[in-house]
């Protein structure tokens, strides 16, 4: 799944690295974010929040196929244009729109949702509600940090930290 979120920035971040999102009226950056299925992060970009969303899923997909070159398929929402399809064609990944429902009211579109789980992980980070990093690598190793951080909870079967815990239980069952 490939998406983008559009974040706030602190006071420290320099102009040159903001940009305002028209469409959220959002001065910050944005994450450009593709997962697999599971929703873990498979590459990220952040830049400045005023590129489009297809600008940075090409840099995503030039990423995506030099790291993981087994990827074949990806899924985007309607905001991508025809530009990002032919691109991923190039790189022999087929780019597929998840459509929106007809149906009015509430309803979790198929798929996408899971890109949508790993922003909410990535915003139970406090470091990451908002941008306070200098440098937009910096903000990149922090979302694989996070993501890092979130592996290893679930691969130790931890569902809090460890500092909240505040008995002499130990975690594993006997």
């Amino acid at each position: 799944m490939v998406d983008a979120q559009s974040v706030k920035t602190s006071a420290n971040v320099t102009e040159n690295s903001q940009g305002i999102d028209a469409g959220k009226k959002i001065k910050g950056r944005k994450r450009h974010v593709i997962t697999d299925t599971l929703g873990l992060v498979l590459a990220v970009l952040v830049t400045a929040a005023n590129v489009h969303d297809t600008t940075g899923g090409k840099l995503l997909l030039d990423q995506l196929a030099a790291a993981h070159p087994g990827v074949t398929k990806v899924w985007a929402d309607g905001g991508y244009q025809n530009i990002i399809f032919n691109h991923g064609a190039r790189l022999g990944i087929d780019v597929e729109v998840v459509q929106r429902p007809r149906a009015k009211g509430f309803e979790p579109l198929p798929k996408r949702w899971v890109i949508e789980r790993t922003f909410g992980w990535l915003m139970q980070h406090r470091r990451l509600a908002r941008d306070y990093e200098a440098l937009p690598q910096r903000s990149q190793t922090m979302i694989h940090w996070a993501m890092a951080n979130k592996m290893s909870r679930e691969l130790t079967g931890e569902s809090a930290p460890t500092w909240r815990i505040e008995t002499d239980i130990p975690l594993t069952p006997a």
